[in-house]
């Protein structure tokens, strides 16, 4: 019988343009002593960050298996990489869309049986040696010649290791939500009755009962969701929705009302190039699964430019939209202050005004914006959903998320092709992880 060997793969691959000249690089590491057993890396011409990144792994697994030919079937080998992308879809929990990783991933699942290997998701930072190695093929690549191992200078930049078992991974690499969960449970049961702390009432709803009505809040009657230390179970991972506002149109940088009630602008010059900036920044974090768009030219023009990077369908949700602002539209605060100050005072002071000339109220808005987030929350139960859409419903997504009153709308900031991310659980809980990230456009 062949004995049982362990060894750990990290593995990494780049491509400087996306596509462009591409390498990858692999390491294979003894759990028992932390020590690098092989290093492999090599430069592959013109390739996607993806397709480097799947010949990374392919290139770690081949290396393990042939270090230890003796070990058969009974070689386990626990990969870690920091492509979400690649660890979700080898782990089975994302589907293979692209037709360029379909054939990467059967090579990959071929080189050992599928039940031999194990895939965590770790950190860029924890994937040094790997990502070291790539860029040393990528030098080489550029300077005409192969990666030699004898070169390497790799292991100098790779984090210190210690010996370690490997347990089998469980849930999606990277999210936390299932420990989360499991932390929310125990920290109810040591409480006891903890579902009673810091419960927060629906509003306009008191939590003194009204004459003849059981004790308790009517939100708890209604079977909404508790907030606080509630008794959550384990619910796993939540849907997870990446809110990325469109980028910049012409009106943008003017400030200027632009709803679903005027004209359907497209993206500026600087617009599309954040929606290329975008899509450089989703590829290359691997995480989101299903895009989801308003129907709005600026926003469909954004979601087009992501979707094509990611090899993903787009799908039109019209309560989405943008607010229609009436006779606003196109106009400046100053100028709508100078034209309709009362109706904008007015406005300005009650979620449930519309703007001059029968637009949207805000009630209103966040009324078919809940109903979306709540198709789409169901529909993508346990999945990762870019959502691109526009100022208002983001904030009012943000806004019901942390159960903040309408006024918080003109407390956010949100800049054109920022990302905010809000995850809805299985109870009905929300957490608001990312709220107007610009770091991918500098």
């Amino acid at each position: 019988m062949s004995a049982a060997r362990q060894v750990v793969v990290e593995a990494d691959g780049g491509s400087r343009g996306n596509p462009g000249p591409a390498g990858y690089g692999a390491v294979v590491i003894d759990p028992a002593t932390g020590e690098p057993l092989a290093e492999t890396a090599e430069y592959i011409g013109v390739a996607t960050n993806n397709v480097a990144e799947y010949r990374g792994l392919i290139a770690g697994l081949t290396a393990a298996k042939a270090l230890f030919p003796e070990a058969g079937d009974a070689l386990r080998v626990h990969v870690r990489m920091d492509s979400k992308l690649v660890v979700e879809q080898m782990s089975g929990r994302w589907k293979i869309k692209h037709p360029d990783m379909k054939p990467l991933a059967a090579r990959a699942a071929a080189v050992l049986p599928p039940s031999s290997v194990t895939y965590e998701w770790i950190p860029r930072a924890q994937n040094k040696h790997a990502d070291r190695l790539a860029n040393e093929a990528m030098d080489a690549g550029r300077d005409g010649r192969q990666w030699e191992a004898s070169a390497s200078t790799a292991v100098l930049d790779a984090p210190a290791r210690t010996p370690s078992t490997l347990p089998p991974v469980q849930g999606p690499p990277g999210d936390q939500a299932a420990g989360a969960a499991k932390a929310r449970a125990a920290l109810a049961a040591a409480r006891g009755a903890a579902d009673t702390l810091f419960p927060v009432p629906e509003p306009g709803v008191p939590d003194t009962p009204a004459p003849g009505q059981p004790a308790g809040t009517a939100s708890e009657k209604a079977g909404a969701p508790l907030t606080g230390w509630g008794s959550a179970p384990d619910l796993g991972a939540p849907a997870t929705l990446v809110l990325l506002r469109h980028g910049e149109t012409a009106l943008t940088p003017e400030k200027r009302f632009s709803g679903s009630g005027g004209t359907d602008p497209e993206l500026s010059a600087t617009g599309r190039g954040q929606a290329e900036r975008a899509a450089d920044h989703f590829a290359a974090l691997g995480a989101v699964q299903e895009i989801v768009s308003s129907p709005l030219r600026r926003c469909r023009e954004t979601a087009a430019a992501v979707a094509g990077r990611l090899g993903l369908d787009v799908q039109i949700d019209e309560g989405l939209r943008e607010t229609d602002f009436g006779a606003w539209e196109g106009l400046t605060f100053g100028e709508v202050r100078e034209r309709y100050a009362d109706d904008l005072t007015a406005w300005l002071a009650s979620p449930d005004t519309a703007p001059t000339g029968g637009g949207e109220s805000f009630a209103e808005v966040a009324e078919r914006v809940a109903a979306a987030r709540d198709r789409i929350v169901a529909r993508y139960a346990g999945r990762t959903v870019l959502l691109v859409t526009h100022v208002t419903p983001i904030k009012t997504l943000v806004r019901l998320a942390l159960g903040a009153p309408p006024e918080a709308l003109f407390r956010m900031e949100l800049s054109a092709a920022s990302i905010s991310t809000v995850a809805h659980y299985g109870d009905g809980n929300a957490s608001v992880r990312l709220l107007n990230d610009t770091s991918h456009l500098r």
